[in-house]
């Protein structure tokens, strides 16, 4: 059995600026986009230039954080958030919702490839393999945080995990490094390879969905559920309830493109 490292959270501080690792994590997961999206780009025939995609960062930047917290406010945590409505603005205090950001992202693509005249579908299929390592980073920045750990777990297992900030002294799984694994490295092994050969038009992105919709739906079984709008649930969390339409759509966008390549 083991016991969380109690890291501390802040990274490192500049006179009164302290830089937190969660923060880090952040900047880890946008560098890495550029970085992967570059050699796409000049890798292989691409819709967009590296111009755009400096661009397309941007625009995604601002869907991840303002459709995280907005996500976070209204599937977790509503209540409160109705009840201190100032909070909802208090950004560096945490909380940010996958399924929030996710729909930020996808309005603010929608919004980008308007502006560009370039087919949304192509922009998303072209976005969704640089995604999953830097949801990997999140976690890891969850991790570190010691925030957002697991069940409890038979103190058998020999990477059950003690962490102090859950108020008790009980084993428990370190989910954080379950997310890491699965929706993160598992995940981009599957869109990377899938999406480098040519699909059709949604493929990828439907690949997407079911992957980390699937993936999500797994570790959710080992993470202590948080209390959203249906209550703390240990049957069926939020996480899981808002990860299951992902795999329909996703099931869909497939046999959409399955039939495209037919025709």
């Amino acid at each position: 059995m083991l016991l969380h490292p109690q890291f501390d959270p802040v990274a490192f501080s500049l006179g009164p600026l302290s830089v937190r690792w969660y923060g880090l994590m952040y900047l880890v997961a946008f560098v890495q986009f550029i970085l992967l999206g570059r050699y796409r780009i000049k890798s292989r025939p691409s819709i967009l230039s590296v111009e755009q995609l400096d661009d397309l960062l941007f625009y995604g930047m601002l869907g991840v954080i303002v459709g995280g917290r907005l996500g976070q406010v209204l599937f977790y945590e509503p209540g409160y958030h109705l009840s201190n409505p100032l909070e909802i603005f208090a950004v560096w205090k945490g909380g940010m919702s996958f399924h929030g950001g996710f729909l930020g992202v996808l309005a603010a693509m929608g919004l980008w490839a308007n502006k560009q005249r370039i087919n949304w579908w192509d922009i998303m299929d072209f976005v969704a393999p640089l995604v999953p390592l830097g949801l990997a980073a999140g976690r890891l920045g969850n991790f570190i945080n010691g925030e957002l750990w697991g069940r409890v777990a038979d103190a058998s297992l020999p990477w059950a995990m003690i962490f102090p900030q859950s108020g008790d002294m009980l084993p428990r799984h370190p989910s954080q490094l379950y997310h890491i694994g699965l929706e993160g490295l598992a995940l981009f092994s599957i869109l990377w390879l899938f999406s480098g050969r040519p699909q059709q038009r949604g493929a990828v992105s439907g690949v997407f969905l079911i992957g980390y919709g699937c993936f999500r739906f797994i570790t959710e079984f080992f993470r202590e559920p948080d209390a959203g709008i249906f209550g703390q649930s240990y049957t069926i969390s939020m996480g899981q309830w808002l990860s299951l339409p992902m795999v329909l759509a996703g099931i869909v966008l497939l046999v959409l493109a399955q039939r495209r390549k037919t025709l």
